[in-house]
């Protein structure tokens, strides 16, 4: 997969943006950035949109800019010219899609039925646009394509919100969903970027999940642990279940038999991206990670510990 798109694949979300005004286009991307998603791809359907690439490009040059709704390769000029690093069309024109490729930039055209995918697969590409995703069946469309054409990817976009993307982005074979749900253009237009940001933000932690998932407590031998899981069997009815290295009391509270990471112990918190939540907490909140404690399951990140502890207890992350 091109970089460009691996990038994306680690984000998770992809604004799509309609700017009216190259004014907005730098609070905006600010708005973008600082709510956890450093990219957007700005339809290129309006006269502020190469400028607005321009602007955004310039000032925010680590953050993935692309241009959408691009239907000729002097539409595609235009936007690579004013610096999209993606671009994204709602159909498949094999010239567009070819000009692209020889100006090494990548292209996801839109698709929804077999012919397209194998024209796109015949033009060397390795993700497609899925859309529009709803109207055309959803994720249960995607997956029925999928089966046979096992080493394609999809980015979904239209229809899709804060109530369906995580049974998208589920499908190992998403890359990522192009949304708008966060960057309404009425709230562009108003000029309340503070409310996107929230938004934004919003869509991230609904995309990771975040949760507690257990609770691991250090003690001094077998037998205390022992003791304290059945502590809590006793008064809460939550059963008691040995494993290798701790006793659990229920599916959250565990009782380690030695001391393990984290001076009192430590907390699991569970995502249902371990890559994507890394790549968020890193590059927004400024987080560290251990990377010697990474574990990885079928060729996936799913396991990490932070590098500091919180409160006394070290904290890692582990796929849901």
């Amino acid at each position: 997969m091109n970089e460009v798109l691996s990038k994306i694949q680690k984000i998770g979300i992809v604004p799509v943006v309609v700017l009216d005004d190259a004014k907005d286009a730098k609070p905006l991307a600010k708005a973008l950035i600082d709510g956890g998603l450093p990219c957007a791809e700005v339809t290129f359907r309006t006269d502020a949109a190469e400028e607005s690439i321009k602007i955004m490009t310039s000032e925010y040059p680590d953050m993935l800019v692309g241009a959408g709704t691009v239907l000729t390769t002097e539409q595609a000029y235009r936007a690579i010219a004013a610096g999209a690093k993606f671009i994204v069309a709602p159909g498949l024109n094999p010239t567009v899609v070819k000009y692209c490729i020889e100006k090494g930039v990548p292209m996801v055209p839109g698709v929804n039925n077999p012919s397209d995918i194998e024209a796109a697969l015949s033009l060397g590409l390795d993700v497609v646009k899925f859309f529009p995703a709803e109207q055309s069946g959803g994720i249960k469309m995607i997956k029925a394509l999928a089966a046979p054409y096992v080493n394609l990817k999809f980015m979904p976009t239209g229809g899709i919100n804060a109530d369906n993307i995580c049974d998208y982005l589920s499908f190992d074979k998403v890359i990522a969903c192009g949304g708008s749900w966060m960057v309404k253009k009425d709230l562009v237009k108003a000029g309340k970027f503070d409310e996107i940001r929230a938004l934004t933000e919003e869509a991230v932690r609904t995309m990771l999940g975040f949760y507690v998932k257990h609770v691991g407590v250090n003690h001094t031998s077998k037998e205390e642990a022992s003791k304290t899981a059945k502590t809590y069997e006793n008064l809460f009815g939550f059963m008691t279940d040995e494993r290798e290295a701790s006793y659990f009391a229920g599916t959250q509270i565990e009782a380690m038999n030695s001391k393990a990471p984290g001076t009192m112990g430590h907390i699991g918190i569970g995502t249902n991206s371990v890559e994507r939540a890394v790549n968020y907490l890193e590059s927004v909140k400024g987080a560290k990670f251990k990377e010697e404690t990474k574990k990885y399951k079928d060729g996936k990140l799913n396991f990490v510990y932070l590098e500091d502890e919180i409160g006394g207890f070290a904290v890692h992350l582990v796929s849901k």
